[in-house]
């Protein structure tokens, strides 16, 4: 029998597809320099990359491109270490996607994790919601102007994760 997108397997044996990875580069867009997205924000550059960033650091897109593999890659082993549960190809992506916007650490704390473990696929595609505040703010609120891409993201996120399922 052909594995499909829908069959759920080990996580040991998923990578983020080139589809993803690209998905992740277009989300983020790219910054030559440093940028604080969003007031009260970490500092980024190239796609989104934070970590080891320092005002005037430069970047070329194709550094950017490379060093937010490794990011991908380093979120990756996040994802694999926390959750322990089956999933399709494009939960797997969903999922490495959100934890390069939120973190490892507020990844693997979350009640998204806790329902996968759970075997609650279609609570934790909710619990993608729940991640609709940027430095304190609710991104969520109708006519915000400061974070609504944020907001926009997510929704759309929620929606790809149930319709994986």
């Amino acid at each position: 029998m052909a594995l499909t997108n829908k069959a759920r397997m080990g996580i040991a044996g998923l990578a983020l597809s080139a589809a993803a990875f690209v998905g992740i580069l277009t989300r983020e867009g790219y910054s030559d320099g440093v940028i604080v997205p969003t007031k009260g924000d970490v500092p980024t550059i190239g796609f989104g990359t934070t970590g080891g960033v320092k005002a005037g650091d430069r970047t070329t897109p194709v550094k950017a491109a490379q060093r937010a593999l490794l990011d991908v890659r380093t979120y990756e082993g996040a994802v694999k270490s926390c959750v322990r549960a089956p999933m399709t190809q494009a939960e797997y992506d969903v999922y490495v996607d959100l934890t390069y916007n939120i973190g490892s650490t507020a990844f693997c704390n979350s009640t998204i994790v806790k329902r996968l473990n759970g075997g609650d696929y279609r609570g934790a595609c909710d619990a993608i919601l729940l991640y609709r505040f940027a430095a304190g703010y609710d991104c969520s609120t109708p006519g915000n102007r400061r974070c609504a891409g944020l907001w926009t993201d997510r929704q759309r996120s929620h929606a790809q994760c149930v319709a994986a399922k």
